[in-house]
């Protein structure tokens, strides 16, 4: 794989806890993975503020997770118990997916991902930031830092890595839509919305969606799972229910393509 920052997100330098010589980036880290244990358990007491002290709210918010895991209730964070926090985070990138050719390991690591619960926070006043999006988008993090191609392309480097594949060979590195639109047009992969409308069964699961602001100006992306009629089913990050291009999760979406402005770039090349 290329794209391995995930792997400094599973790792704090040193145990952590309150009145202890603690690092405050680990201490954001563990009260981010807090926080997003939270949102899928809100009633377990874990949500705290980021900010990086280790007080008594976060050592209770500590407490409060131990517990619901049914282990030894210290408040104290060490290696072990950050592991745990972050499994979904190692779950997404490190578990075993399957499929019978690429298409379909796209897709199944997209859906893995989403299984997940990807998620973005808020830390001191940036959006597009906390452990989901530095991992997607190799360290960067905060408001600028639209992350749904960074998404995309740690899907597709997942996927093809299963293969002994480099998704480099196919496009950039690269965190924006209209990088990955201009390599499609360069490379012929790209096939204008107007084609697409027309003759549906160019769009396949594994490729990717891009949306136009204008003839070369994309403005947000995702994986294409399934096409039904006049609509692709999709899993794209930094979204949310309305479709934005800006949200704060990954989500499984599904977008009428004969009514909006979508272009689709083919990963034949790297099949």
């Amino acid at each position: 794989m290329q794209k391995t920052f995930y792997q400094k997100e599973l790792i704090i330098k040193n145990t952590q806890q309150r009145n202890g010589a603690n690092n405050k980036k680990d201490v954001e880290k563990i009260q981010s993975w807090l926080n997003l244990f939270a949102m899928q358990n809100p009633n377990t007491g874990t949500a705290t503020g980021i900010d990086g002290d280790f007080g008594p709210a976060t050592e209770k918010a500590v407490i409060n997770f131990q517990k619901f895991h049914n282990i030894s209730q210290n408040g104290i964070v060490d290696q072990k118990l950050f592991s745990t926090l972050s499994s979904p985070l190692k779950k997404a990138f490190e578990s075993p997916v399957s499929g019978n050719n690429l298409r379909e390991l796209i897709v199944n690591t997209a859906q893995n991902h989403l299984k997940n619960h990807p998620y973005e926070l808020v830390i001191h006043n940036q959006s597009n930031t906390g452990p989901w999006v530095r991992s997607y988008m190799d360290g960067h993090e905060g408001t600028d830092w639209f992350w749904c191609m960074g998404f995309v392309q740690a899907i597709i480097d997942q996927a093809a890595s299963i293969q002994g594949k480099n998704f480099k060979t196919l496009m950039p590195l690269t965190y924006s839509c209209d990088t990955v639109g201009v390599t499609g047009l360069q490379k012929k992969l790209l096939t204008r919305y107007q084609t697409a409308r027309t003759n549906p069964s160019i769009i396949k699961p594994g490729d990717i969606f891009l949306i136009q602001k204008t003839t070369n100006d994309w403005f947000h992306t995702g994986i294409v799972t399934a096409v039904n009629g006049d609509i692709i089913e999709t899993i794209e990050g930094n979204t949310n229910a309305d479709g934005s291009h800006n949200g704060n999760a990954v989500m499984n979406r599904m977008r009428n393509y004969k009514q909006s402005k979508i272009d689709f770039f083919s990963i034949a090349p790297l099949l």
